[in-house]
């Protein structure tokens, strides 16, 4: 059944969700840091379009990988090794966002509305949202952003602007949260390019379990600093 929230913060848990893969939970509520907090400390994430009311989902199977199990193609790592690009950390995450949030409103349309784009630029001032950023000079032209809870990323959403912009973003995530003690990242719903990434389908309740063993366990200290990163 699915659960109408009020005004108190609270979420069903994720094994009320509708049976479905992507798994649809509650409708309404609010996008406050508290609340958004609190989702993804149970697992669980918001998810709708502009003409809709706020949807959050915990799906089943959910995607996941470790930072060192990314698959490197040859093209990725031949990229990497010539680093024509410039990386950097927690710089320019309301301009990542905005991206993510433009380039998809011009295709199929976005789930990163206004609404999610401000909440998540709250996220990151209160120190709980992160991006990864690639530069081509002083143009961004590649990135992605997420929520940190203890050693478990929850990635969000990533955009490229040129080729395997998007992949080598992905890599300079899992080779830096793994150097701070980063476990896993969270893909949330398997695609195409995910999976050729290297990414892999867990059952939601092992996500589950593994998601409140994480969160408790500490990043080594200077994980998020803003600044240039290696690979």
């Amino acid at each position: 059944m699915l659960t109408l929230l009020d005004n108190k913060l609270w979420f069903p848990h994720p094994d009320k969700a509708l049976q479905d893969p992507n798994g649809l939970l509650a409708i309404g509520g609010d996008l406050s840091p508290d609340r958004l907090l609190l989702a993804y400390s149970m697992g669980i994430f918001p998810w709708f379009e502009e003409d809709q009311p706020l949807l959050w989902w915990s799906p089943d199977p959910r995607a996941v990988i470790a930072p060192d199990d990314l698959h490197v193609s040859r093209s990725l790592a031949k990229l990497a090794k010539r680093a024509p690009y410039r990386l950097t950390i927690n710089t320019a995450f309301a301009e990542v966002i905005r991206h993510c949030r433009q380039l998809r409103e011009h295709k199929e349309g976005t789930w990163i509305t206004r609404d999610i784009e401000a909440a998540y630029c709250q996220l990151h001032q209160a120190g709980h949202a992160h991006s990864i950023e690639v530069w081509q000079g002083d143009t961004l032209v590649a990135g992605l952003y997420g929520i940190n809870l203890g050693q478990l990323f929850c990635g969000e959403s990533m955009f490229h602007l040129v080729d395997n912009g998007s992949k080598l973003a992905m890599l300079a995530l899992c080779r830096h949260f793994s150097r701070y003690g980063g476990t896993l990242v969270d893909c949330q719903l398997p695609n195409p390019h995910l999976m050729s990434l290297g990414v892999h389908t867990w059952h939601r309740d092992d996500f589950l379990s593994k998601l409140q063993a994480l969160q408790r366990l500490p990043l080594r200290e200077g994980c998020w600093q803003p600044g240039e990163l290696t690979l």
